[in-house]
């Protein structure tokens, strides 16, 4: 299992933030982990979509696979794989789980971001020692963009 934090102070209130991680169309300018999308479902506190996942320095196409966001507090939003049959592949190959926390004081919030890949057979020992190098810098870029984002968008107070 490969388990990455990255915390990154954002000028913003947490709602804001947390409402741009449950865009996907708007994060995935941020986080390059999310390729194309094919849909979005939003019901209340719960986002579904479907899109190509890229693990950064991981070989070979994006894999399709559905994401479900739930926001589970005013400080939080939870990432998980639904079942079979909507994520075949991805059950059959990983374990996958994230999370946004936030933390605010004023009008700055401090977001945690947590990233966990675990992986299943042969796929294991190739994939969680090219994770341990990659993934934390692709997270660190990704905290830093949505930052960026987020304190110029003109919507951050």
């Amino acid at each position: 299992m490969v388990e990455v934090q990255v915390t990154e102070t954002i000028d913003c209130p947490a709602d804001r933030v947390l409402e741009f991680v449950m865009d996907p169309r708007a994060y995935a300018a941020v986080d390059r982990k999310i390729g194309a999308i094919d849909w979005v479902r939003r019901a209340g506190d719960v986002t579904e979509f479907r899109f190509g996942s890229k693990l950064p320095g991981i070989p070979g196409p994006a894999v399709k696979v559905v994401s479900r966001m739930t926001r589970t507090s005013d400080e939080r939003v939870d990432v998980r794989l639904p079942p079979i049959p909507a994520n075949r592949l991805a059950n059959l190959v990983s374990e996958f789980s994230a999370s946004w926390v936030c933390v605010a004081s004023g009008e700055r919030t401090a977001v945690t971001r947590t990233v966990r890949c675990g992986f299943k057979g042969p796929a294991k020992w190739f994939a969680e020692p090219v994770l341990r190098r990659t993934l934390r810098p692709d997270v660190e870029d990704e905290m830093r963009q949505a930052k960026a984002a987020l304190e110029s968008s003109g919507e951050t107070r």
